[in-house]
């Protein structure tokens, strides 16, 4: 099934209704179906190529059908962390809000950096076409892709300005003696830090009174929604990658050869090369998970974006097998080598030097640093007759344990 043939029923599910049951097993079936079709594309292809002819119609069927695939398992991930959010923000499968005040003002997690936005009644650039007589009361938001990092990570939340974590480097020593001879002193194991300090993020939108009163749709809630998602997308990128300035540490920067290689006392992630700039093997996938010790494997996963999983979906094992496999059921992500993948749009591309996918046990390996509380101030006063809606977060992050995180870079 290719995607200009996926059923009526299949499409739109997840703007529409994502957490339904039903639709996400639609959702499922269709994605085998186009599973099975891809992998006879490949071994289409493959025939083609060593019959020295390529057919360029097998070959735009196969990338058809292998966009096709993206889309709706990403559709299927995105409908899986919906329902876990509404079991997590309602307070479980009775949909009572624990609290309702707070859950609906704010919900989740205000996530941004540096915001300036006013909305003005005059304007219709500003905001003036949202209080006429009769409108459309909905609005279409421009997609912004958050990192889903904080489902996969350690979290801790603090009522200070801080958290130090502290490990023990080993290094108490033995010895074989004698019944009679003596016992000198050994030496003792040792000791050493890390900190993680939160940094903070802020937004201050702006509306008129005017803006605030006679608009059709609730502006405040609608601008919450606002700082909500683009403080998601600013702290995302900074789990990732951040450079630790006012911001998380991202764990790429924990990676032999990167920013922080040398900052924690365990050392850096372990960095398996890549043989080429461009392309990714299935023994280099293979070789990645045996870096991991065996003893963080029952967690781990793979992280990378969706235009990395339109490259492994194509590798196969020594016995022809493809590594990558879709979800076959509901709440199961796709798998790679038998591991669960996760797509994080903030993860680079496959390119020279890049590090385009990450594995390993994420829960023990990476730590966020939530300070309690989102801080909002409703000022209607110093700009009159705007009305500042000033937002700040504290949020810090680094990696725990670099020992359970491997990573693959580029030639």
């Amino acid at each position: 099934m290719t995607k200009h043939m996926v059923p009526a029923q299949v499409r739109g599910i997840v703007s529409v209704r994502a957490e339904a049951p039903q639709d996400v097993k639609a959702l499922i079936d269709a994605v085998n179906q186009d599973w099975k079709e891809f992998k006879s594309a490949v071994e289409q292809q493959n025939r083609d190529i060593k019959a020295r002819f390529e057919d360029v119609v097998t070959n735009e069927k196969l990338d058809r059908i292998n966009t096709s695939l993206g889309d709706m398992q990403s559709q299927i991930d995105q409908a899986h962390a919906k329902m876990a959010a509404i079991v997590a923000g309602a307070g479980g499968s009775d949909g009572v809000l624990k609290d309702a005040e707070y859950s609906e003002a704010f919900r989740a997690h205000f996530q941004r950096g540096d915001v300036q936005a006013a909305l003005n009644k005059g304007n219709d650039g500003e905001g003036g076409y949202l209080a006429p007589v009769e409108w459309d009361r909905t609005i279409t938001d421009r997609l912004i892709e958050v990192s889903p990092m904080r489902q996969i990570s350690g979290q801790m939340t603090i009522s200070n300005a801080g958290f130090t974590k502290l490990y023990n480097l080993r290094g108490t020593s033995s010895g074989w003696v004698p019944e009679s001879g003596a016992r000198p002193s050994t030496d003792n194991a040792t000791f050493a830090s890390l900190a993680f300090r939160p940094g903070e993020l802020y937004a201050e939108p702006i509306a008129t009174q005017q803006m605030l009163d006679d608009a059709e749709i609730n502006l405040e809630s609608w601008l919450a929604g606002e700082v909500e998602t683009e403080f998601a997308y600013q702290e995302g990128l900074a789990f990732i990658a951040g450079d630790g300035a006012n911001k998380p540490h991202g764990f790429l920067s924990y990676a032999t050869g990167s920013a922080n290689a040398s900052r924690h006392p365990l050392g850096p992630i372990e960095v398996h090369a890549a043989a080429s700039a461009v392309a990714i093997s299935a023994d280099e996938i293979i070789d990645l998970i045996h870096l991991l010790p065996s003893a963080y494997t029952q967690n781990a996963r793979f992280v990378m974006n969706r235009s990395t999983q339109g490259a492994i979906r194509k590798l196969k094992d020594g016995d022809g097998n493809f590594l990558w496999q879709p979800s076959f059921a509901a709440g199961q992500p796709p798998t790679l080598s038998g591991y669960p993948t996760t797509e994080m749009p903030g993860m680079p591309d496959i390119a020279t030097g890049a590090i385009p996918i990450g594995f390993g046990d994420f829960q023990r390996g990476y730590l966020i640093v939530d300070r309690t509380g989102v801080r909002i101030l409703r000022d209607p006063y110093t700009s009159k007759p705007n009305v500042k809606f000033y937002t700040t977060k504290r949020v810090g992050g680094g990696v725990s344990n670099p020992e359970t995180l491997k990573v693959i870079r580029m030639a």
